[in-house]
């Protein structure tokens, strides 16, 4: 086999994987905009796709308030619970392991995106110095309310809540998305959070709003199917910190003295931060790696050990059998940046040809 070290399995806290090759987790908007909730286009997405070592979902939110994009998917009521069991079960037939991404965007969103009744929460009424894409074209993110205590109390047993329900529709595991500027993240960075109470001012009182959020998905899940995604130094979304090397590393170790299965770090070179480098310093559990890799890049970091497995994203919006496509180092599709979001539709998203179907 041409890149064994990306084909060898993997034990990752509670999972076993049969490959390192991880589905990244990528927003499509695809979701019902009635409703939130995915449907047999989500099935048939993810269980074509189901041959990954672990396929990660696109961000799901945890409740009403916490969605911020267009048709991005829920998994708050029962509604969702079920509508997600027929993903699992299509992942599962065909051998997969799936977690289920968790995002709440909290001051990142505009009302196009949300629905009626719904609000903004943030650390503090700050907002974020961007755009953002709704069906009336790009508009300026609105300012957020500042969370009370009883806001803050109230949205960690939305996270807890949302764990429940994703064990009850058959995901293997959950991973927080504490990256790109989404709410954990706000309450993180010094830019975000202006708090003067025990969230907010020194780092340990940052860290707490997360602290909380993973001891109550442990709680429901156990720290061996819990995964948590970090981009150090990204400044996407207004996401922006006066010292991230140093907020980055006290967040690793709080991963790894709870014991969680996977940390998943983007890498981004722009950062001057080598998150990779760092995750593996100061957190004990397995690192997914993420962000451009090619398979004889990620087979190379892997032997290398400088990561346990590598995400791919582009390339698995284009190529569903991604996994036999590297095993045979045969050429990938082309990905049509035009249909990345686009709609209901089953165009760019479950039409992408296999092998099997070409031959």
């Amino acid at each position: 086999m041409k890149y064994p070290h990306l084909y060898g399995p993997l034990k990752m806290g509670d999972l076993e994987l049969r490959n390192r090759v991880v589905m990244a987790p990528m927003t499509r908007s695809r979701a019902r905009q009635s409703d939130d909730a995915v449907s047999e286009l989500q099935a048939n997405y993810y269980g074509q796709r189901a041959d990954a070592g672990l396929i990660v979902t696109e961000g799901v939110h945890p409740s009403a308030d916490g969605k911020g994009y267009n048709r991005t998917p829920g998994i708050y009521d029962d509604l969702h619970t079920t509508a997600w069991s027929s993903v699992t079960e299509r992942v599962h037939d065909r051998g997969g392991l799936i977690a289920c991404q968790l995002m709440h965007c909290g001051r990142v969103g505009h009302a196009l995106n949300k629905g009626r009744n719904t609000r903004f929460l943030a650390p503090s009424a700050l907002p974020a110095k961007a755009e953002i894409f709704t069906e009336s074209g790009m508009q300026p993110m609105p300012i957020p309310e500042a969370m009370t205590l009883a806001d803050i109390k109230s949205v960690v047993a939305d996270y807890q809540s949302a764990t429940r329900r994703a064990l009850q529709a058959g995901f293997d595991a959950v991973e927080l998305h504490c990256a790109s500027g989404y709410l954990p993240a706000q309450f993180l960075a010094t830019g975000s959070n202006l708090r003067d109470d025990q969230y907010g001012g020194c780092l340990q009182n940052r860290l707490r709003f997360i602290d909380e959020l993973l001891q109550a998905i442990k709680a429901e899940a156990g720290a061996g199917r819990i995964g948590l995604r970090i981009s150090p130094g990204n400044a996407y979304n207004d996401h922006v910190d006066d010292n991230p090397l140093e907020t980055y590393t006290e967040l690793l170790k709080l991963a790894s003295s709870l014991g969680l299965a996977w940390v998943h770090a983007i890498r981004m070179a722009s950062t001057g931060i080598d998150s990779l480098a760092l995750s593996r310093r100061y957190f004990s559990g397995a690192l997914i790696g993420s962000d451009s890799f090619d398979a004889a890049e990620a087979d190379e970091f892997i032997a290398d050990g400088r990561v346990d497995a590598v995400s791919f994203g582009r390339a698995y919006i284009a190529n569903p059998d991604l996994v036999t496509r590297f095993a045979l180092d045969a050429p990938l599709n082309a990905l049509d940046k035009r249909t990345i979001y686009a709609g209901e539709g089953a165009g760019g998203y479950t039409d992408y040809p296999s092998l099997s179907a070409e031959g």
